[in-house]
């Protein structure tokens, strides 16, 4: 099976998601996934939107503030792609605002083409050393 992407402009689904985590309110942008979705972020193993949202939100909520930024967009149908970079500003005035980088796969839910039922991606790093 041969995949062709196009490169679009990030969908308002995405950056819904994207700015329900930059202003920590994890509300209606979460709409996005499945019931069942699973979302994989480095070491995590998130099964259902429920707790995606609660485990982002408790991630944010560990001193810092975010802000994403979109560099690519890539549509497959089925499989979308996303590269950027997130503003990491921690509260601590003391500490510096780091930069990662960030690949995130979206699968899209096979009998709701709407929601994503898998989210792959990876953040970072944050530092060296």
């Amino acid at each position: 099976m041969q995949v062709v992407f196009t490169r679009k402009q990030p969908p308002q689904w995405l950056l819904d998601m994207w700015k329900e985590i930059d202003d920590k309110t994890f509300g209606k942008g979460f709409d996005c996934f499945a019931d069942d979705a699973v979302c994989n972020l480095g070491v995590a193993d998130w099964k259902g939107r429920e707790a995606i949202r609660a485990n982002l939100k408790a991630f944010i909520d560990t001193g810092f503030t975010a802000l994403h930024h979109v560099t690519e967009y890539w549509d497959a149908g089925s499989l979308k792609v996303f590269r950027g970079v997130v503003d990491m500003t921690p509260d601590d005035p003391s500490m510096k605002t780091v930069h990662p980088t960030m690949t995130h796969f979206f699968y899209m839910d096979e009998r709701d083409d709407t929601k994503v039922s898998h989210w792959v991606g990876a953040v970072g790093p944050v530092a060296f050393g």
